[in-house]
């Protein structure tokens, strides 16, 4: 392997992801729970979308939008896991600055794509139970199809500017990405000069657009509320409010952690504990695992098509 370790390299054609800072003796042991996480949430997210392409009666908006959670948390996991899984185990730190740039641009676009499926979920959890009636002729096939591509389409515009930012900057400190993988903040502090710009784009990413989407689904439950608590029995409260559980458990694991190491990373001085390093490179990983096993138990539906197709067909 090459060495790059010095401190003074002008922009490098390779860089070398360090892993996890101050536990590389455990690379070996942490590789496990990592190994284990993305089996886990290929089994899952591979699961959702053969039982909803093979039950004719999840063919609907809400697991449409569902599978295109499991295909987004797919691609996240996919983006991180296996390059990681190569540091701890094979010591195979080096990443071609295309290929890290390639990266950057594929977890922030999904982490965006990821964000705007919640918003459209919660869009239809809306248009569910506060007009349900006409849930039918709202939310249509070809209307879910342009939400789709819109979701799509704006993960795509609003992650670019990371990667062209990040390629015009002059890479004169070092080389040495202190993570697992070339998250955009950790590889524009690399770079040397001004590159506030980069900063600036990122903290508006954050707290103007993601910003939003936690607004409309603020917006969205408060009238999915209004409408529960309107109903005349504490069962249909209680079952209405049941059809957004798993909805909300979704949100609660990707948003939460996510502004908090986000924020954290960008404002605190002092350097982070490895563990604290170890979380924060977890939380990625972390959600694609949960949300099918999320949606496996809280979705009666989706539960009942697991038991059928593994117990059932298996006994």
């Amino acid at each position: 392997m090459s060495d790059f370790n010095s401190t003074k390299v002008t922009n490098p054609s390779t860089f070398i992801l360090q892993g996890i800072p101050g536990l590389e003796t455990a690379h070996v042991w942490i590789a496990i729970p990592f190994c284990t996480m993305y089996l886990v949430t290929l089994f899952g997210n591979f699961t959702i979308l053969c039982i909803v392409k093979m039950e004719l009666s999840l063919h609907g908006p809400m697991y449409y939008f569902l599978c295109m959670l499991a295909m987004t948390d797919l691609g996240l996991s996919t983006s991180i896991v296996p390059k990681a899984l190569s540091i701890f185990w094979f010591n195979s730190r080096e990443i071609n600055f295309s290929a890290c740039l390639t990266q950057m641009f594929f977890i922030h676009c999904f982490i965006t794509i990821e964000s705007g499926i919640l918003v459209a979920m919660a869009v239809d959890r809306y248009v569910a139970i506060c007009h349900p009636l006409r849930h039918s002729t709202i939310l249509t096939n070809a209307t879910v199809t342009k939400i789709a591509l819109a979701v799509v389409l704006r993960g795509a515009l609003i992650t670019l500017p990371y990667v062209l930012l990040a390629r015009q900057w002059s890479y004169c400190r070092t080389n040495i990405v202190p993570q697992l993988y070339c998250a955009h903040m950790n590889v524009v502090w690399l770079a040397c000069g001004d590159t506030r710009a980069s900063s600036h784009y990122g903290l508006f990413v954050l707290l103007c657009l993601k910003g939003l989407d936690v607004f409309f689904i603020v917006v969205s439950y408060i009238q999915i509320l209004r409408a529960i608590f309107s109903l005349p029995t504490k069962d249909a409260r209680l079952k209405t409010f049941g059809t957004c559980t798993s909805h909300l458990c979704s949100i609660l694991v990707f948003h939460i952690p996510g502004l908090y190491f986000s924020l954290s990373g960008r404002f605190e001085e002092k350097k982070p504990h490895p563990v604290q390093v170890l979380i924060a490179n977890m939380y990625y990983v972390m959600p694609p695992m949960l949300n099918p096993i999320i949606y496996g138990v809280m979705t009666k539906q989706i539960r009942n098509q697991m038991l059928h197709f593994f117990v059932y067909k298996g006994a």
